[in-house]
């Protein structure tokens, strides 16, 4: 059967029609339903029945769909006067036993270890968020939930060669942040080094996935070359610099968003509309969908361009995972491949100083390799070199001066300085970064400006729970009466990184 009948929530006429009318104020709530019957006998009773008068479509979807399974036991509970009580009792409300396939039809892919969701709408786990979740796990003694989460992945590195950005069909077009290797790294140091000859295989395998460059014109590897003078001879000297961007490889909506993406692009014509569905798409990769930080010049959505733009944040994790690589292949005596990673690590790590760091203005910025120059956008993903210790002692000062001055509010961080109206911008803050904030300035030894980011977070995080009775996905850290920051999901309960970040401050601050 043809992919595409066989999951006819995800595409095609009736899947479409759905969306154009809108019977479900969440394009996510169809993509997660399962076909009762056959799709093929589905489809023909609809061509059948669509255009009678007494048609109606959306008793038509109830009737032969199921419904995606709602987190009603995470509404209804009894709220705790203590945040840190609620976040406690909610992480068993949001474990998940391993799945069965309900349905070959279902867009659901089976993990066979359990795993925590963020609770809200969502039902499956999301790759970045499940480092940061990590966290609370650990400081709230569920480690073995860490160890069940490198296993997912291992499952999904070994079935897909890389980690899609959540465990849905319609998601594997796309991964995340690889945050795999700091997660298995994690793993590692609770329950020793014997988990290395488990983890060092399907690592590699996900690095050869962010390294592959077989399509030059559709890879996540972009390799640059540019020659310059120096010296009093005006001598040419080539430097070769190999950096990562997020990508996707499919041109349309994403079915999730699907009728947000069509109405973005719609003004949009053939070539131009494709790439800014790619641009879409491969925005969502990065985490950060969406922000300022993906488009020209801070024009808005229209005129995103993630695909040109090499990321601080993405290559710093990538030197993470060359150093780790190397270090595991050191401890299982392959010193041959750890000389080869070293020497990987090195090489990016200069390129990221020569390309990304700003002696000017003492910040890291992201890389337009299509401008062959800085974007200028003044973002959060310039503490990804301080957290993971990549920046020098006189870079992680500067950057420590811009955080104190522009991006401290009275809620903590706020995730860039532009207000596009965009999530990932301001007056937004988002958990991981404010735990990448603390940690990255206490490995410097800024402890009083980490200290007074993590108080201002979680007093912020108290006051919205104290007034909803929730924790939420991200915080206005500008205006602190607002509930929370709005932005493209609906109002959460028991958002998983954030509960795992108050957990991991809380238990740093030692309260």
């Amino acid at each position: 059967m043809d992919p595409q009948i066989k999951r006819i929530q995800l595409a095609g006429e009736l899947f479409e029609a759905v969306q154009k009318k809108g019977i479900f104020s969440d394009c996510k709530q169809f993509v997660d339903m399962i076909p009762k019957d056959d799709p093929e006998r589905i489809l023909r009773l609809w061509e059948k029945l669509k255009d009678e008068p007494i048609f109606d479509l959306k008793t038509f979807i109830l009737t032969y769909f199921e419904q995606p399974e709602e987190f009603h036991q995470v509404l209804d509970i009894k709220r705790k006067k203590v945040t840190k009580e609620h976040i406690q009792f909610l992480w068993s409300e949001l474990f998940r036993k391993p799945d069965k396939a309900v349905s070959e039809f279902d867009s659901l892919i089976p993990l066979p270890h359990p795993y925590v969701v963020s609770g809200g709408s969502f039902r499956e786990v999301y790759y970045w968020d499940s480092f940061f979740i990590a966290q609370g796990l650990r400081a709230d003694g569920h480690e073995h939930m860490i160890l069940n989460m490198v296993r997912n992945f291992n499952h999904l590195i070994k079935k897909f060669g890389y980690i899609p950005a959540g465990n849905r069909v319609y998601l594997t077009d796309r991964s995340q942040p690889p945050f795999y290797v700091p997660l298995a790294d994690m793993a590692i140091n609770l329950y020793g080094d014997d988990l290395i000859a488990e983890v060092l295989p399907v690592a590699e395998q996900e690095y050869d996935f962010w390294m592959d460059n077989s399509d030059v014109k559709g890879s996540r590897s972009v390799q640059l070359e540019f020659e310059k003078r120096q010296g009093p001879d005006d001598e040419i000297v080539v430097s070769n610099h190999n950096l990562n961007r997020y990508w996707s490889e499919r041109i349309v909506p994403r079915q999730e968003s699907w009728s947000r993406d069509l109405d973005a692009g719609k003004n949009l014509n053939g070539s131009n509309q494709s790439l800014f569905f790619r641009n879409i798409r491969a925005a969502s990769e990065s985490g950060w969908d969406f922000s300022s930080r993906w488009t020209e010049n801070g024009n808005g959505m229209g005129s995103l361009v993630t695909t040109d733009i090499l990321p601080v944040d993405l290559n710093t994790l990538l030197w993470v995972i060359e150093r780790k690589i190397s270090k595991w292949n050191s401890k299982v005596g392959n010193d041959e491949k750890s000389r080869e990673f070293e020497k990987k690590a090195y090489q990016r790590k200069k390129s990221i100083f020569e390309l990304m760091w700003s002696n000017a203005d003492g910040f890291f910025f992201d890389y337009n390799f299509q401008k062959k120059e800085q974007t200028n956008s003044w973002s959060l993903a310039a503490l990804y070199p301080l957290y993971f210790g990549m920046a020098t002692k006189d870079q992680a000062a500067k950057v420590a001066v811009h955080l104190e001055r522009k991006f401290l509010k009275k809620g903590g961080l706020v995730s860039s300085l532009k207000e596009s109206g965009m999530q990932w911008d301001a007056p937004y803050g988002w958990a991981p970064m404010q735990w990448m904030a603390v940690v990255g300035l206490k490995n410097y030894g800024f402890e009083s400006l980490s200290n007074e980011i993590s108080r201002r977070w979680r007093e912020l995080n108290d006051r919205v729970f104290q007034q909803t009775g929730k924790m939420v996905e991200k915080y206005n850290v500008l205006d602190l009466d607002q509930e929370d920051g709005g932005g493209d999901y609906p109002f959460q309960d028991g958002y998983g990184w954030t509960n795992g970040i108050y957990s991991a401050l809380d238990e740093m601050a030692g309260d």
